[in-house]
């Protein structure tokens, strides 16, 4: 046999090729570096064309991609990463119905001050732009802009670290949000030199620097709270997005106000403090006579700040916000005080220290303490029942004995009846804690925040979902179990929306519109994914299983059995149906 002999010429145009290969990257790592680079480790999304390799590549180089079975709870599970973190999250889809899928996260991540990107694949732009019917053609980044905070498109390679920085800038400055970031398979694939690619990645500094309050405006503020007879602190979300917890107790306890948490901002302070207003609600907005809004905005969540809910007595508004144009949005604001939660309470805190402030008086708290007392009295009575089948109430209490139990527990709740009841019967103890539908009221959002809670917090994360709200999102049980996330929900099954006793009034084939079907075991569809599943028809079957769900760790859905004529239309919300409230007078 002849000997072999290499040819040297050949060998070194070999190596010549694989160190000119050495000196370069791609699009897709650079996406990958850029997010690496500004400490962002974990991707949400769903994968096919373009962003398959991304996927993949993120993974192999340490990333941690969470795949879901739909875009809209990747985008979620993104956004509560970013509210509890107060760094953006990111969700990855693919183009168009993906991207647009994607896009409903995103416009409310924006509605609810959430840090959020959302990264798309999209088709190329000299034939969108021509509308010569691409795959998957549209113009994204115009789609998103009404809805996005920002909306940006990176074309180049070597602006792909620009890209990032800027989106990453623009979701957590200012009034965080949601932003858009549209990138064509082209550029994924554009080859740069590997210098100069990492010149290009941008380390952002100091995204959400501290808004100092103007000194006059902690003086008015001030000197509007000296003079209130009947002062109310009120915490949004934002107050507890914002982590000045310290900051937050300190003025409240030191100046003696009562205060009164927005859903999401309840275990800012433990629902238990003395000073919590929590149970005499309607009372406080009523009488109070100065109100103190801290990342609280006066929406229809708080009835625009006027009308029945807020009483006859007069009132002045003092407002804490990072963005200038909430102020007078609804009602006048007496006292505006601009800037980051955190600066602003401090400086309002210096200033009641200070001297010459005087906490409310006996006459005021006595009262909201009193018709605390009478409420809670109402409430514990409600409670104690033990009707059969369980009702709201019955089932709500056996989960709230073992929360209480497990502070640290993560609670995600979605409904009508199941959110409203949930929210006023669980005490939160702990902040960032509690996640719900939030400002625009929506459903769909309780497994893509359960499996971003989990995933971000490495906490247990305990679901209470209505049925109707669970069917939004029920499929990422898969994504529960595939990652074996510590997620136990809850899904108060009464055979329908709001009830599952309605009828056709045709008498026809067909069900009434709100009903489902009747006598459902959501516990088997987790345990075809090879989770737990339990059915639970009385609160002491609900306590055995949430306790052993919550111990166990594992996947657990627990089909809690409720009286399907419990609950009413809309939960509180009736009003906003017209022929349902027409019906009802």
């Amino acid at each position: 046999m002849a000997e072999v002999v290499s040819n040297p010429q050949s060998a070194t145009a070999n190596d010549t090729l694989e160190e000119k290969k050495a000196e370069t990257t791609d699009g897709f790592h650079l996406v990958i570096d850029a997010l690496k680079l500004n400490d962002i480790h974990t991707i949400f999304g769903l994968v096919g064309i373009p962003i398959t390799d991304l996927a993949r590549l993120a993974q192999a180089e340490g990333m941690r991609f969470i795949g879901f079975r739909h875009e809209q709870h990747a985008g979620n599970a993104a956004a509560i990463a970013g509210y509890m973190t107060k760094k953006p999250g990111i969700c990855l889809t693919v183009s168009a119905p993906g991207f647009l899928n994607g896009l409903t996260a995103l416009a409310n991540a924006t509605t609810n001050c959430f840090p959020m990107i959302l990264i798309s694949g999209s088709s190329e732009r000299e034939i969108v732009d021509l509308q010569q019917g691409d795959y998957e053609e549209m113009d994204q980044l115009n789609a998103a802009k009404p809805y996005a905070k920002a909306a940006y498109r990176v074309l180049h390679a070597e602006d792909i670290g620009v890209g990032i920085a800027r989106a990453i800038r623009a979701a957590v400055s200012g009034r965080p949000g949601g932003v858009y970031l549209d990138l064509p398979a082209k550029l994924l694939a554009q080859t740069i030199d590997a210098v100069k690619a990492q010149q290009s990645l941008i380390k952002v500094v100091d995204a959400a620097p501290s808004q100092l309050p103007a000194p006059d405006s902690v003086k008015r503020a001030i000197d509007v709270l000296k003079g209130a007879k009947r002062p109310l602190i009120l915490l949004g979300k934002g107050a507890a997005y914002a982590q000045a917890d310290a900051e937050i107790r300190a003025f409240v306890e030191k100046s003696g106000i009562p205060y009164l948490p927005m859903s999401m901002a309840k275990g800012l302070l433990p629902d238990t403090h003395e000073q919590s207003a929590s149970a005499a609600r309607s009372f406080v907005l009523q009488e109070a006579d100065v109100v103190v809004l801290i990342g609280a905005r006066l929406n229809w969540l708080l009835s625009h700040g006027k009308g029945k809910t807020w009483g006859a007595a007069p009132k002045k508004f003092v407002q804490i916000d990072i963005s200038p144009t909430e102020i007078d949005s609804n009602v006048a604001i007496a006292a505006p005080v601009i800037g980051d939660i955190g600066s602003c309470v401090s400086a309002l805190l210096t200033e009641i220290q200070s001297g010459g402030f005087t906490k409310p008086s006996v006459e005021w708290t006595g009262a909201i303490t009193e018709r605390k007392s009478k409420n809670l009295a109402k409430m514990a009575a409600t409670l104690e029942q033990n009707p059969s089948p369980m009702n709201f109430h019955s089932a709500l209490r056996a989960i709230r004995d073992v929360l209480k139990t497990r502070p640290d527990i993560n609670v995600v709740n979605e409904g009508a009846n199941t959110l409203d009841y949930a929210r006023s019967i669980i005490d939160m103890y702990e902040p960032r804690k509690r996640f719900d539908s939030g400002t625009w009221g929506i459903m769909g959002i309780g497994m893509g925040f359960a499996i971003g809670a989990a995933v971000t917090s490495g906490k247990p994360v305990v679901a209470i979902e209505g049925d109707s709200a669970f069917g939004f999102s029920g499929m990422e049980l898969e994504t529960i179990c595939r990652y074996d996330l510590p997620v136990v929900t809850i899904v108060f099954n009464n055979n329908g929306v709001y009830r599952g006793t309605d009828v056709n009034p045709t008498g026809g084939k067909d069900v009434a519109p709100t009903v489902f079907v009747k006598g459902a075991r959501y516990d088997k569809m987790i345990e075809a994914f090879g989770g737990v599943g339990f059915n639970a028809e009385t609160p002491a079957q609900l306590t055995k299983a949430l306790l052993e769900g919550i111990a166990s760790g594992k996947p657990t859905l627990i089909n809690a059995v409720i009286d399907e004529a419990a609950g009413t239309e809309s939960g509180r919300l009736t009003n906003l149906n017209p022929q349902s409230a027409a019906m009802k007078k």
